[in-house]
């Protein structure tokens, strides 16, 4: 949540109690003036500001209104009567926030801020499958751009995907993009998962699943370059030199990964986990920074640090250029209103759901 002070330097001692553990002081020291100038800025143009898990310490625990993972960022969004909107994350999540809110300002620091697994489908292959496959319903992740969505039947995000798939009632489901969540998900719900060629040899593409394959998501092959890095073989490693830690991975992770571990969650999920079990340690296979939010939020707990793997993306959102955002109102995130309306009945879907 935004640190309320009246002076920098009450910023920047707030920030030290918070943060002394994972950010150097002369960091904390430039950035406090930052803080202190977005902070004043945002409650003098009634603006809020939307901060995802992955954003660095320094913005994360300063000047974000709410944080979170996708879906309940998705709910303020929603909900929020403040203007303008300044989304810290990437550009499909200030996309959501504009779809679900579209009277409201919406604003993205970063004039990039992409995602590799958004980027790995586009509408036309949604079109494409649907020709395939017709009357099989279309689940997509969040984690995809709007005119994506507006192909879709119901979105979802990591923490209630199977819940949107066994909701729908349906024997078969394309679900995309990503591939490990889909393996999942297909897991937790009893299905079998195919992944069907973008040039199907059969004129009939229902001919690419087992005749006796009766309960399948039709997947996709994109995939989180942060998740995809991380492996079995990493578990047993950490295991090795600390047999009581707990492992938590996210649904991005590979198949092989999440049953290692002995927790699979959303970022939220992860988060409140760390918060209430009494393990000594914990291993937590997801985006780097997200980890030192953590660490930050639980001084009394150990984290093993496995590796530093930064989404590059995420990585695009500074204190810097949040300060921009609200000086110069850029850079604006618009939908058009043939694609918002579409991706709107997706995402109201999912919000119904959970």
């Amino acid at each position: 949540m935004s640190i309320r002070a009246a002076t920098v330097e009450e910023t920047y001692h707030l920030m030290v109690e918070k943060l002394s553990r994972v950010v150097p002081d002369a960091e904390l020291r430039y950035k406090a003036d930052l803080v202190f100038e977005i902070n004043r800025l945002k409650e003098e143009r009634g603006a809020i500001i939307l901060g995802h898990n992955y954003m660095e310490p320094a913005l994360y625990h300063t000047v974000p209104d709410v944080v979170g993972d996708s879906l309940e960022l998705s709910r303020k969004a929603a909900q929020t009567d403040r203007d303008p909107i300044v989304f810290c994350g990437v550009r499909f999540m200030a996309e959501t926030a504009k779809i679900l809110n579209p009277r409201r300002t919406v604003l993205l620091p970063a004039a990039r801020a992409g995602c590799s697994l958004a980027a790995s489908i586009t509408a036309e292959d949604v079109r494409e499958l649907k020709r395939q496959y017709p009357g099989v319903p279309v689940v997509t992740y969040v984690n995809c751009y709007a005119d994506v969505k507006a192909e879709t039947d119901v979105c979802c995000t990591s923490s209630n995907a199977a819940r949107v798939v066994e909701a729908l009632g349906s024997d078969c489901v394309i679900f995309l993009p990503d591939e490990y969540l889909a393996q999942n998900v297909a897991r937790e719900t009893g299905r079998q998962v195919i992944f069907p060629s973008k040039q199907p040899k059969s004129s009939d593409a229902r001919a690419a699943a087992p005749a006796n394959l009766h309960y399948h998501l039709i997947g996709w092959r994109g995939r989180c370059e942060v998740h995809e890095k991380f492996t079995v073989d990493d578990i047993v490693a950490v295991r090795k030199q600390f047999p009581d830690v707990v492992v938590l991975a996210h649904p991005e992770c590979s198949a092989e990964v999440v049953q290692a571990s002995d927790f699979s969650g959303s970022t939220t999920r992860m988060i409140e986990f760390v918060k209430k079990t009494k393990a000594p340690r914990f291993l937590l296979l997801t985006e780097c920074s997200m980890g030192d939010n953590i660490i930050a939020e639980n001084p009394d707990k150990e984290t093993v640090r496995l590796c530093s793997i930064r989404c590059p993306h995420m990585n695009e959102i500074t204190l810097e250029d949040t300060l921009a955002a609200l000086k110069h109102n850029r850079y604006v995130i618009d939908v058009p209103e043939e694609i918002r309306v579409r991706a709107r009945r997706a995402l109201d879907r999912m919000l119904e759901i959970g």
